[in-house]
C-alpha cells in the first residue's frame, strides 16, 4: 500500500541519519535505557566511512538503536546509531574505508580502502552497480542530496512494516535478531534516492551483497580515506 503522504520529498543535503527532532533523540536515550542492540553482534572499536556517488533503495526505514562492542583498549562502548533499513540496495561508485591507529612495527595508521560498482559510473548499467537485498546500515552520520517517495515520518519504529492494521512481512521493519523500542521514532519511504552520499557507519548487514568491480587496498597513513 502507499504511504499517506504523496508524491516525493526533496531536502537538499538533507542528513539522513535522523531527522532532528526532539522525538528522534529521545528515542535513542530510551533504547539505552532499555538495552535496545541495534547490530545483531559485537561492534568493533572502529567506525568506517562510506561514500558512494548514488545510492538507490526500496522499502527505506529508519529508526534509533545503540550498537554495543569494545573499543580498540577493550573498554566497553554504547554507540547511538539511526538503522536505516532497504529492501533493495543500488549503489554507484561505492567506497569503504576503515583507519587503524597506531599500527606496532609501521609507527604509523593504515588505512584498508573497498571500492567496488566504479564502473556503474559511466556505464549506468545495473549490472555494474553494488546491489543489496536485506540490508540495514547502523549510522552515525550521513550526508547526501536526497529523495524520499511516499515517506511517512514520525511512524512508531515497532509498526514500520504495518499497513492498514496489517503487518507486511515482505517490507522491512526493526532488524531481525535486533532490539529497538517499538514505541520510539520512525519513518519510513517506498523508495529513496541518495546522491553525493557521505556516510559513517558501526554496522552493515544484508541477505545478499554483490560487489561488481570489488578493489581492496591497504595504504599507510590516512590520505586514502573515502573522504
Amino acid at each position: 500500500m502507499k504511504s499517506q503522504v504523496r508524491g516525493g520529498t526533496r531536502w537538499k543535503r538533507f542528513a539522513v541519519v535522523m531527522v532532528p527532532s526532539v522525538a528522534a533523540t529521545a528515542a535513542i536515550g530510551v533504547g539505552l535505557a532499555q538495552g535496545a542492540l541495534a547490530a545483531s553482534f559485537s561492534i568493533s572499536g572502529q567506525e568506517f566511512k562510506v561514500s558512494a556517488q548514488s545510492l538507490e533503495g526500496t522499502n527505506f526505514v529508519q529508526y534509533g538503536s545503540v550498537d554495543t562492542g569494545k573499543d580498540l583498549t577493550g573498554k566497553d562502548i554504547a554507540a547511538p546509531v539511526a538503522v536505516s533499513g532497504f529492501s533493495t540496495a543500488k549503489i554507484t561508485k561505492m567506497c569503504q574505508s576503515v583507519v587503524t591507529p597506531k599500527v606496532p612495527f609501521i609507527n604509523d595508521s593504515v588505512t584498508l580502502r573497498l571500492e567496488a560498482g566504479t564502473e556503474a559510473a559511466t556505464t549506468g548499467k545495473d549490472e555494474d552497480k553494488v546491489q543489496a537485498t536485506g540490508i540495514y546500515l547502523d549510522v552515525s552520520d550521513l550526508k547526501a542530496d536526497a529523495q524520499f517517495d511516499n515517506i511517512d515520518i514520525g511512524v512508531a519504529a515497532g509498526k514500520l512494516n504495518e499497513f492498514g492494521g496489517k503487518a507486511d512481512p515482505t517490507k522491512p521493519g526493526i532488524q531481525p535478531n535486533t532490539a529497538a523500542n517499538p514505541y520510539g521514532f520512525g519513518q519510513r519511504a517506498e523508495t529513496a534516492t541518495l546522491k553525493n552520499v557521505q556516510q559513517r557507519a558501526w554496522a552493515t548487514t544484508a541477505g545478499t551483497f554483490k560487489l561488481p568491480g570489488l578493489h581492496l587496498s591497504l595504504h599507510k597513513g590516512t590520505d586514502a580515506e573515502c573522504y
